[in-house]
């Protein structure tokens, strides 16, 4: 059963964060699968852009109330940054501020009071459990981060953002990014594209003006990655795959054994959300990696796929050559990206990514991050 008709459709900026009256009841078909409207979908849409765009405000006060308040203590060091990070998580570069807290309490707080009958799994509230199984079903369910790039947003360096998801059925059906300090709005709705301050079509020339996959790649690609929070110095643990991989892509074509790829540059923005973003844009031709969790990557899977890119594992397989190339899991911890393209003279947009998808596997190694329910 489809969920009821939505009222008037609004603009994001009319639309208003309203009281849970006229709810609307979300409903299970026989085959445990969830639908939703177009309509209703629309409102859900404008009252998630609205929520990124008032919780990205708040990340931009917080940080400009922190740069107001500053002082060194007798070390020298700021001692509002030693008062903003609360704790450590999993080590010193998995951290967590009060900012980060107040944001989700706050994106939850309205989530809740507008949709009481959807889930909702946030960075925050979810790390405070002992359990790291998956939790998402098929039924609505809210995916948050309220800050991604709490690294970057303690050092004051801009690449930040809020990341706002709906997922139903196991698929990112609206995403909302916003990098209040660049002043980047990121929004996707399913079947309505993906778009940039709500002006400007992803990615950003057009499918024709990124242009094809080039024939020599991953030459002539931008490689985006992260090196994550799993700093343990193993000799053959996620850490040193990565770096092997890193250079792999990096190193001249010939080199590495043949694995070198020559890419044009690589890149790491330190947030999952704004590497996709950024992909979906057309700025980063490939985004590989291993170890973020389903807040760091829903909205902008939403991002990437309506603007024409592909995800998937960023785990090769076995047979590269012959292995189908199927969707990432939201929740699988291992994620390629590649933007979107155009159509070339020899093969489509997606017979170029895929070619693609096949040439950095062939570059990079496998990386280990198990996880129940995935």
């Amino acid at each position: 059963m489809f969920v009821r008709e939505a009222s008037k459709q609004r603009h994001p900026e009319e639309n208003e964060l309203r009281s849970s009256e006229d709810e609307p009841s979300v409903k299970m078909q026989e085959s445990q699968s969830y639908e939703i409207s177009d309509a209703e979908l629309s409102e859900i849409y404008s009252f998630a852009v609205q929520l990124g765009r008032q919780a990205g405000t708040i990340l931009q006060e917080s940080l400009m109330q922190r740069r107001s308040d500053g002082t060194s203590g007798p070390d020298g060091n700021s001692q509002v940054l030693e008062e903003l990070v609360m704790e450590e998580k999993m080590n010193a570069v998995d951290i967590v501020t009060k900012t980060d807290n107040e944001v989700e309490e706050y994106i939850h707080s309205k989530i809740r009071k507008r949709y009481p009958a959807h889930a909702f799994v946030g960075e925050e509230l979810y790390s405070k459990g002992s359990s790291k199984e998956y939790l998402v079903s098929d039924a609505p369910t809210w995916v948050v981060d309220p800050l991604d790039g709490t690294v970057n947003f303690t050092h004051c360096f801009p690449m930040f953002c809020v990341s706002i998801a709906l997922v139903v059925n196991q698929k990112p059906v609206i995403g909302v990014v916003h990098a209040p300090l660049l002043n980047q709005m990121f929004s996707a709705c399913r079947g309505k594209g993906a778009w940039l301050n709500e002006t400007t079509r992803l990615p950003l020339l057009g499918s024709v003006g990124v242009g094809p996959i080039p024939k020599n790649a991953p030459k002539q690609c931008v490689f985006s990655c992260e090196w994550g929070k799993d700093r343990r110095d193993l000799p053959d643990g996620n850490l040193h795959r990565k770096v092997d991989s890193f250079v792999n892509m990096a190193a001249e074509v010939g080199g590495r054994d043949g694995k070198g790829g020559m890419v044009h540059g690589v890149r790491s923005l330190g947030s999952a959300t704004l590497d996709l973003a950024y992909t979906a844009m057309g700025a980063f031709d490939i985004w590989w990696e291993g170890g973020c969790w389903e807040w760091d990557v829903a909205a902008g899977i939403c991002l990437l796929q309506e603007a024409g890119g592909l995800i998937t594992t960023a785990n090769p397989p076995e047979n590269i050559d012959a292995a189908s190339i199927e969707d990432a899991k939201l929740g699988g911890r291992l994620y390629l990206a590649i933007r979107p393209a155009a159509d070339g003279p020899q093969e489509t947009a997606r017979e170029g990514q895929e070619r693609l998808v096949r040439e950095v596997w062939r570059r990079v190694r496998r990386l280990e991050y198990p996880r129940p329910g995935a």
